[in-house]
C-alpha cells in the first residue's frame, strides 16, 4: 500500500476481543488485546489500517491552507507574537460554526468548510479565534481586539452574505464558535 505510515501496537490486558486504530501524528496506533498471536495482530492491521486512512483521507481535504503559518503571521503582525497557541487545526465537524477556541488549551479549530473563501475570510476567522486567547468572551474588548484586523468588517459582510454569521452585530455572536 503506497504512503503507508509506520505502526505502532499497543497490547492492553484489558481488551479481550475488540482491536481499535487510529492516526496519531503520522502513525497508525492499533490497540489489541494482549493475547493475540503475531499472526491474528497482522491480520487486525490489514484490515484496520485502509479503515483509518480512508477515513482520515475524508477528513482532511488536500491543498488546504497552512493554518499554523497564517496564525503565526498574525500573532506577529496584531499581537506582537506574544500569544501561545498550542494547536490550531481544520476541523470537518462544524456544521454551525466556522471556528472555535478553548482558550484553557490553547486550542483552535477552524472548520473545513472556510478553506474555499477567500484567504481574508480565512484571516478574520484565525484572528477571532486569536483573540478568544487574549479575551474569552465576545465582550467590546473582544471585539476591539479582533478590529486590529483591516479586513474585519468585510470578512464579516461576506460571512453574513453567506449566511455564516449574524446580521445583528458582535452583540448577537454568543455562539459565534469559541468555547468560553
Amino acid at each position: 500500500m503506497p504512503d503507508t505510515p509506520p505502526v505502532e501496537i499497543i497490547r492492553s490486558p484489558n481488551r479481550t476481543k475488540t482491536a481499535s486504530a487510529r492516526l496519531v501524528d503520522g502513525k497508525l496506533v492499533v490497540r489489541v488485546p494482549a493475547g493475540i498471536s503475531p499472526e491474528e495482530e497482522r491480520e487486525l492491521v490489514s484490515k484496520l489500517m485502509p479503515r483509518v486512512l480512508k477515513a482520515h483521507r475524508k477528513q482532511r481535504p488536500t491543498g488546504l491552507p497552512d493554518l499554523k503559518r497564517r496564525a503565526a503571521e498574525l500573532n506577529k503582525a496584531y499581537f506582537g507574537g506574544k500569544l501561545r497557541l498550542k494547536e490550531i487545526k481544520w476541523v470537518g465537524n462544524q456544521e454551525k460554526r466556522y471556528g472555535s477556541c478553548t482558550p484553557s488549551t490553547g486550542t483552535i479549530r477552524i472548520s473545513d468548510r472556510i478553506a474555499l473563501m477567500p484567504a481574508w475570510v480565512l484571516d478574520y476567522v484565525i484572528m477571532h479565534e486569536l483573540s478568544h486567547l487574549v479575551e474569552a468572551n465576545h465582550s467590546p474588548r473582544f471585539w476591539q481586539i479582533v478590529a486590529r484586523y483591516p479586513l474585519t468588517e468585510r470578512a464579516r459582510g461576506y460571512l453574513i452574505a453567506a449566511q455564516l454569521e449574524g446580521e445583528a452585530g458582535p452583540e448577537d455572536l454568543d455562539d459565534f464558535g469559541s468555547e468560553t
